[in-house]
């Protein structure tokens, strides 16, 4: 394989190389400032986009170790004497035509996955599949983007012998660019569905489009029965499918209805069993996969026809298929025993989900300790002694304190990480082997990765570790909030700041989970309402400015010791602020100063203004960091005129300050519907704050948005009724036919409101909208679940979420999302999910 250095990617590139500094090998491609692991063999490309600008990071990349540099514009070379840059026009094409050049240098099978839905299951079902017979590479996570394709297709070594990417596009023209990346052999088209159907004309054109994916495919595996999706594979198959010479491009097809190469002939599911009887080549074959949804056994034939085409036999295949486990598709961080914080990913353990699963570690600041859990690493394809040095390096370079290894693999490279001073270490040759050493008092105050292969059984230490709770839990989405802040973000102007709004424990979110999301995205500041719940983040490692908007005179010694940011709204608070400052000896002390411009709730009015601005230029205890106010009714159209006279007495009244201050101050009215609504309101800052968690009045905004938060419970009992018997509290509310009622676990104490009694509330069910039966009490609740027959004791129930947005539930509540979100009990335990 060809070693890359400046000469051999600028080659590659047709690049210009600005300025060389050695002869470094580069082994790593880095595109996010925030996930360097191995600075002396990485290569930074910094991408551009409409709202961020990666060059700007060059700097402290460089100061950080970097030496290596792919540009589109031209540094300030005296500033870097010891870096190597190449000048290539486009940044992203260059990390293209890159990692294209890498992928054609390999001449094993790659497999290539694109479709609607069931890509990442797919592809981590053949790996479970394969694993025994090839060394594989394959995309981590759900690596399938312009930029995940990329990072994945970097991985392929010499050593690897079967390679499965999956692809995924959200326009017209992306995927011609993933094809050249991939170039796969072997191709599967899952299915089709309405997955991004905002880029594209019709359904033809997004199949059309994905097709692209297999110009050079030897064969193409895929279901018959999406009819629209036949017909464009037909097409592209008579247009496209002949290769040179007499080698076409084969389609392996699989249906239910109709004759295919693989003809489903049943399927009989029995006690979270599927039994699927099919024929090929006239011979009559089964499986049986440990799921009964429709989705895993479409996944599953899917997998089933790529073995058939690779020649495996049917007890092999027959054997693997009823070994397949669940999917892990998400990291997730869960409260803990001793305070401590639990992320779970004890499903795979491989170099690159490993790197991946760090890095979501290392965002998390909440605990004094970073803990990691690992298993052996298994199919590596590396020396056991090389492939542990990589882990420990990766440890170290992460800031890994404890290590807790199991396997005899790692066990026999204890020396590697004990060699690690910052690094304690201890090791185990099985999993039952730690649990029966198992001594929770050895993990208090720490955020702890479990990360393990399938065969360790690592959900059995996550178990002991996760703090019991109740089965009703409140799920955060922190990719849906990282979507959300971005979508924002590229409304902003250039150089408009953003302040993320935490109060209120993230309306109903979890504190520090958040903030440190926005700390790690790159937020500008954060507003809490109280100075305890600054505390509590500056205790959680949150170094960003945190303006605290209801200073209480009591709460003044913890935000001068915290360092936390006062909002002043009246002169009797300045005068109470400013001698607790003067007392404690400090200077300069950053506050921010609250206008009021028609919400008359708290601030200064205009005839305050020049009291106030008497009583700044008489101190110097105090440095004013912004002058804000805030709208009252940005979102309703109808009270736009309302909302520009707020801005001009605002323009008026901040112009007035900071004239008169003579320093740079930020100035910001805008909240989430402002940005969206009121472009011109930027000034320097706004503040976001429901439209974070995925609420926006604006409908072309709210449908960019994606839904943060689900709150679930399950059912604890299920009763069947005659008709008329009365079902809760006060016997108000009857059946008027037999009726089946589930009592869940979820009553007006978890914060579901009490005014949602007898039908007003609804609950998805099995995808199917049930009603509260009678009056909800404290801790539990009624359905009338008559018409869901499936219904079953334990089955899970969606209180609000995907399918049931927050907005429904407050307009049947009689109130606003905020209230719902915020209102949600802290007994709740919050699982926070990044996937």
């Amino acid at each position: 394989m060809n070693v890359y250095n400046a000469e051999s990617i600028s080659k590659i590139l047709k690049g210009e190389i600005l300025q060389q500094a050695g002869h470094p090998e580069i082994e790593h491609i880095l595109l996010d400032s925030r996930k360097l692991n191995f600075a002396e063999t990485s290569l930074f490309i910094p991408l551009v986009s409409a709202r961020r600008d990666a060059h700007q990071y060059l700097a402290e990349l460089y100061g950080k170790g970097v030496s290596n540099f792919v540009v589109s514009e031209t540094p300030d070379l005296q500033k870097f004497p010891k870096a190597t840059f190449i000048l290539v026009k486009d940044t992203l094409q260059a990390l293209h035509a890159l990692v294209a050049a890498h992928r054609h240098q390999f001449h094993i099978p790659v497999i290539g996955i694109t479709g609607s839905n069931g890509k990442t299951i797919v592809k981590e079902w053949l790996y479970q599949l394969l694993e025994k017979d090839y060394n594989i590479v394959r995309s981590p996570k759900s690596y399938n983007s312009q930029i995940g394709v990329p990072l994945s297709v970097w991985q392929m070594k010499p050593e690897h012998e079967l390679a499965i990417f999956e692809a995924g596009i959200s326009q017209p023209g992306e995927m011609v660019n993933l094809e050249k990346i991939i170039r796969p052999t072997i191709g599967i088209f899952t299915n089709i569905g309405e997955a991004h159907d905002e880029g594209f004309l019709n359904i033809r054109q997004k199949i059309n489009e994905k097709l692209v994916l297999f110009m050079k495919s030897d064969v193409l595996i895929y279901c018959k029965d999406y009819l629209v999706l036949n017909e464009c594979i037909n097409t592209f198959h008579n247009q496209v499918g002949k290769k040179e010479g007499d080698n076409n491009m084969q389609l392996l097809t699989w249906s239910r209805k109709t004759e295919a190469d693989i003809k489903i002939l049943s399927i009989d599911k029995n006690d979270q069993h599927t039994r699927i009887d099919a024929l090929y080549k006239n011979e009559p074959l089964h499986i049986t996969i440990p799921f009964v949804d429709e989705g895993s056994i479409e996944n599953a034939i899917h997998c089933w026809a790529l073995m058939l085409f690779l020649g495996k036999s049917q007890e092999v295949i027959q054997d693997r298929m009823l070994t397949l486990g669940n999917i892990a598709m998400r990291l997730e961080l869960k409260q803990g025993i001793n305070n401590c914080s639990i992320i779970n990913d004890s499903y795979n353990s491989d170099l690159g989900s490993l790197t991946i699963a760090l890095d979501f570690l290392q965002q998390q600041r909440q605990h004094p300790t970073r803990t990691v859990i690992l298993s052996d690493i298994l199919q590596s394809g590396k020396s056991e002694a090389t492939l542990y040095e990589e882990v420990a390096g990766l440890l170290e370079q992460q800031g890994i304190q404890k290590l807790v290894g199991i396997g005899k693999g790692i066990g026999r490279e204890k020396r590697v990480f004990q060699q690690n001073p910052n690094l304690k270490s201890s090791f185990y040759n099985s999993t039952e082997e730690f649990l029966q050493n198992f001594n929770p008092q050895e993990y208090v105050n720490e955020t702890i990765l479990v990360k393990g292969a399938r065969v360790f059984e690592f959900e059995r230490i996550g178990k002991l570790l996760e703090q019991k709770a109740h089965q009703t839990i409140l799920e955060i989405n922190l990719n849906a909030i990282a979507n959300n802040v971005q979508q924002y973000q590229a409304l902003l102007k250039p150089g408009t700041k953003m302040m993320g709004m935490v109060k209120a424990f993230s309306y109903g979110s979890g504190s520090f989970e958040i903030a440190n999301l926005l700390q790690f995205m790159g937020v500008d500041y954060l507003t809490v309402a109280y100075a305890d719940e600054g505390v509590e983040l500056r205790r959680a490692g949150i170094t960003l400015p945190i303006m605290v908007m209801n200073p209480e005179p009591s709460s003044f010694d913890a935000i001068l010791q915290w360092n936390l940011e006062p909002e002043i709204y009246s002169l009797h608070l300045f005068q109470l602020l400013e001698e607790e400052v003067r007392l404690s000896g400090k200077t300069q002390y950053p506050v921010h100063l609250k206008l009021d411009t028609g919400m008359h709730r708290l601030g200064f009015e205009k005839q305050d203004i020049p009291l106030l601005l008497q009583h700044l230029k008489e101190q110097d205890y105090f440095k004013v960091q912004s002058v804000f106010s805030h709208l009252a009714a940005s979102e309703d159209p109808t009270k736009d005129a309302f909302t520009k006279k707020q801005a001009t007495l605002f323009t008026e009244m901040s112009k007035e300050i900071t004239q008169a201050l003579g320093y740079p101050v930020l100035r910001h009215i805008s909240n989430s519907a402002g940005i969206s609504r009121h472009p011109e309101l930027q000034f320097d800052m706004v503040r976001l704050g429901i439209g974070m968690y995925g609420v926006d009045n604006l409908p072309t905004m709210q449908e960019k948005l994606k839904n943060v938060s689900t709150l679930k419970t399950t059912i604890a009992q299920l009763k069947h009724i005659p008709a008329g018997e009365p079902v809760g509290y006060g016997a108000k509310w009857k059946s008027k036919e037999p009726a089946t009622i589930a009592t869940v676990r979820i009553g007006y104490a978890d914060g579901y409101p009490r005014n949602l009694s007898n039908g007003k509330g609804k609950m998805l069910l099995h995808g199917q909208l049930v009603p509260v039966a009678g009056i909800i009490a404290m801790d539990m609740l009624m359905l009338d679940v008559t018409k869901v027959p499936q219904a079953a004791e334990g089955d899970e129930v969606i209180v609000f979420g995907e399918g049931l947005p927050v907005q429904e539930l407050a307009a049947w509540a009689d109130t606003i999302p905020y209230e719902i979100l915020t209102g949600i009990s802290q007994r709740v335990k919050r699982v926070y999910f990044q996937e």
